[in-house]
């Protein structure tokens, strides 16, 4: 097969299935994995795809930030009922990370009546939330990214290096089923690794509306974590292919 005529057929794939992966499409076509490479860089410098973590997708289905204020107010309700199932994992007397973000915002909500917990977060709007809590509260502090809430920099880094918790709740803007979770940034992205190693019991949360997405940097995969926390309103075929992978609550 021409080189021009791959190419075409990698589109025509990328627009059926909306992602398309590197060692499939290899074996596919009996090239190596480097020759797609090569095919996917150029077709993103074309500006037909954007490259992923092991592949690629359409540039209008990768996740972008989103400002606080639109989060606050989108699928309050899945949130809440996220929150309900996180707290329920949230022993007595332990040590819990929230990362940031409007879903964590709900679990702080119900959390800040407690007396027991340590809670350390790098978000804003989740530390003024916890600000009459009986528990222990840390913020992060940090460099405040504007629009969004959340503390990023080396100063954040530097404290997660040096923490352990027993439970994280890890925010997810893009949930792939071959490729796990990932976020708009890299800067976000080493942040959100960091958190995963500092923790003893891992948490993806993420509303339906984050599945089959795909951000720019990958944080991890399946197996790096205990479980997702999800709505009821995420589709059958999605939910099952996911328990394959993981625990789905």
């Amino acid at each position: 097969m021409l080189q021009a005529e791959r190419r075409n057929n990698i589109i025509q794939e990328l627009h059926i299935d909306g992602t398309v992966h590197i060692e499939q499409l290899a074996s596919k076509f009996k090239v190596s994995a480097m020759t797609i490479r090569r095919d996917l860089a150029a077709l993103e410098k074309e500006g037909q795809l954007v490259r992923s973590h092991g592949g690629a997708v359409l540039p209008e289905s990768m996740a972008q930030e989103v400002p606080y204020q639109t989060k606050l107010s989108s699928f309050k309700e899945e949130k809440e009922q996220i929150a309900k199932k996180a707290v329920e994992l949230v022993p007595e007397n332990s040590r819990i990370l929230l990362d940031s973000g409007t879903t964590n915002l709900e679990i702080a909500k119900l959390l800040k009546s407690r007396r027991d917990l340590v809670i350390v977060t790098n978000d804003a709007k989740i530390s003024m939330e916890l600000l009459h809590s009986e528990s222990t509260v840390i913020s992060t502090g940090g460099e405040l990214q504007k629009d969004i809430g959340a503390f990023i920099g080396t100063h954040v880094q530097e404290m997660l290096r040096n923490i352990k918790v027993d439970v994280v709740f890890l925010g997810a803007n893009a949930v792939d089923l071959t490729d796990g979770i990932s976020t708009p940034s890299m800067e976000k992205a080493y942040i959100k690794k960091l958190m995963v190693r500092s923790a003893r019991a891992k948490w993806v949360i993420a509303d339906h509306s984050k599945f089959n997405k795909q951000a720019f940097a990958h944080v991890c995969t399946f197996d790096e974590v205990n479980g997702i926390i999800t709505d009821d309103q995420i589709d059958d075929q999605t939910r099952q292919q996911l328990e394959k992978e993981t625990n789905v609550y």
